[in-house]
């Protein structure tokens, strides 16, 4: 593990109109009340993990556990398919001169002759292609995906069976970013990417405003659990920065001063975030990126993201390949007497991160980790790759016996 503290962070800090801009406000109820209208809604559990938390020398350890959302397997189903939904709204209402179309227009098929015509694209590690890939299925769009070549074939399948067009290019995610950008402005496709970037940048909006949903349950969650214990710290997978920017955000914005401690975990051999800290400013990591958190193997920071994170998180860290994996048994196995639950790879950077910190003196000194503390942690995703989890675990996902 490495870690660095962040020496922008103002605990103080109001979540002020720059932040705004990016997440919150009125654009997040709008994703939120949208949301929560799609067949198949319900929030997704938050678990207790009060044997690793002994074991771990803290008060509390919980665990938002996106492994069934929406059937996807992951947090992501929030974001691609509500920014695919948004996007359709657009422009359907340009085409059709109209400026009172809703989600219900799109679930009950009545535009689907239109919006057949229209064609969403983007890049994935897996997840959020397959969100986007779904949410084309159901509002009646066409999807072409990009994955790279490390992306695997269980992945691709699954981004397969809703429909989409899976194109796999050479090079890392941010080639493959790339290159969906350029054959979308050949084309005439619609990019709807979990990624800004320069002249890119209302879409990831809508992205991180769907993840905001998971946030906001989670801290309803917490709010009514009756203990009355808001968490100390929240560890949150990196990647481009998106989910963590989305729950840092809505945290800042409904506590203030209250919100906990944020910090964010890389992999190793993907930590642009963790390199931007050090720099001050959003800089590129190069190379393979070839990380076992495949989610998470970004080497180009979401500029959007790193609004929210530069200034709201206290400290940054990465975590190697065999931690995770360790990790992804620990929760599998529960040898401290807890619910086992299936992760995926990069649902458990976080969780790997803060018991890596909590075995740190420094680190656990620096962070203000001790006996009272209350670890928040958001298992982002099950086992998206059922073939890989078995590898990794021994045992299929199913005969975890994770419970309901």
């Amino acid at each position: 593990m490495h870690w660095t503290l962040n020496p922008a962070f103002d605990a103080d800090a109001p979540y002020g109109p720059r932040q705004q801009a990016i997440l919150g406000g009125e654009a997040f109820r709008r994703a939120d009340a949208q949301i929560r209208r799609w067949p198949g809604y319900a929030p997704t559990p938050l678990r207790d993990l009060a044997g690793l938390a002994q074991a771990a020398g803290v008060r509390q350890i919980l665990y938002k556990q996106e492994a069934h959302r929406f059937g996807l397997g992951s947090f992501k189903a929030l974001g691609g398919a509500y920014a695919v939904s948004r996007l359709l709204l657009r422009e359907l209402g340009q085409r059709l001169g109209r400026d009172d179309l809703g989600i219900d227009d799109l679930l009950s098929g009545k535009y689907r002759e239109t919006t057949q015509d229209i064609t969403v694209t983007c890049a994935t590690d897996g997840n959020h292609g397959r969100s986007v890939a779904w949410g084309a299925e159901r509002f009646g769009c066409q999807c072409v995906i990009y994955i790279h070549a490390t992306v695997s074939e269980g992945r691709k399948t699954a981004i397969e069976s809703y429909g989409a067009q899976v194109v796999r290019t050479p090079g890392n995610y941010d080639d493959s970013v790339r290159q969906a950008a350029e054959d979308a402005a050949r084309l005439g496709r619609f990019v709807v990417s979990d990624t800004s970037y320069p002249g890119y940048m209302e879409v990831p909006k809508d992205v991180m405003q769907g993840y905001g949903v998971m946030a906001d349950e989670a801290l309803q969650q917490l709010t009514q659990s009756g203990d009355g214990g808001l968490p100390t710290h929240v560890f949150l997978q990196g990647g481009v920065g998106g989910l963590a920017a989305a729950v840092c955000a809505h945290f800042w914005e409904q506590l203030g001063t209250r919100r906990p401690r944020f910090i964010v975990v890389e992999p190793d051999k993907a930590a642009c975030l963790f390199e931007s800290a050090k720099a001050g400013k959003p800089v590129a990591v190069h190379g393979e990126l070839d990380t076992v958190m495949a989610g998470l193997a970004c080497g180009e920071v979401s500029l959007l993201a790193w609004e929210i994170l530069h200034p709201g998180v206290q400290a940054f860290l990465t975590v190697d390949d065999e931690a995770a994996l360790d990790t992804v048994r620990l929760l599998a196995d529960s040898p401290y007497g807890d619910a086992p639950l299936v992760a995926g790879e990069s649902a458990v950077a976080g969780l790997a991160g803060a018991l890596a910190a909590l075995a740190d003196p420094a680190a656990r000194q620096a962070l203000g980790l001790d006996a009272h503390s209350r670890v928040l942690l958001f298992g982002s995703e099950g086992a998206t790759d059922p073939v890989l989890y078995e590898q990794i675990v021994g045992r299929k996902p199913a005969e975890i016996g994770e419970p309901a």
